[in-house]
């Protein structure tokens, strides 16, 4: 199960360019990438229930096993709505305002779980959080779990959106130095350098 403060590896910020980037050291974070921009116009990489259900898998969130299917669609609906409160709440904290929990708190009371013993396949035994009862719940709940831990446990310092210009995409800096700038440096941190070249070459 992903948990709220996942890194992202290099080989995992790689994705078709259908597909949301997972950049952001954060689970909550990427979930307000899957919105983007591409030469100025929005994107919206959610365009179909199976397109929630792939980024979730990505993320190593999978619907538990004997659940119910999800409807496609009550499912694009209600991640597109907790990716709408969620964008809310992040950008307020951000400017150092408050909001209100309410609506976040009733997305997570849907999220149920119960601890569970188990084998980890190396012949230990570990407790595990399983979650119960409705599919959809049980996936968005991580989600929603990773939003409020970071409205309640993030540095906001730290919480940042790509300087680039023509990007909008946001990021948690991890880096040592905590000097991060860019969503990645092969995208937006390329373009910068390729920008600032045109500009010397011109000027020359």
């Amino acid at each position: 199960m992903a948990t709220a403060t996942t890194a992202t590896t290099a080989a995992t910020a790689k994705h078709a360019p259908d597909e949301a980037p997972v950049l952001a050291d954060h689970l909550a974070l990427d979930l307000l990438n899957t919105e983007a921009r591409d030469d100025g116009a929005a994107v919206d990489f959610w365009r179909s229930g199976d397109d929630v259900r792939r980024w979730l898998e990505r993320q190593g969130i999978v619907a538990p096993a004997g659940a119910k299917a999800a409807d496609g669609a009550a499912l694009l609906a209600q991640a597109t709505a907790l990716r709408t409160l969620a964008r809310g709440l992040v950008t307020r904290r951000k400017a150092g305002k408050t909001a209100d929990p309410r609506p976040l708190n009733a997305i997570l009371a849907t999220h149920v779980s119960a601890p569970q013993l188990v084998h980890d396949g190396h012949g230990k035994l570990v407790v595990k959080r399983e979650p119960r009862g409705d599919a959809i719940a049980a996936m968005l709940g991580p989600v929603a779990e990773a939003v409020a831990q970071l409205l309640a446990d993030g540095d906001f310092t730290l919480v940042r959106q790509c300087e680039h210009p023509d990007c909008v995409l946001w990021f948690y800096d991890r880096t040592k130095a905590h000097k991060r700038r860019w969503c990645s440096m092969a995208l937006c941190g390329n373009r910068h350098k390729a920008a600032r070249f045109r500009q010397r070459s011109v000027g020359e």
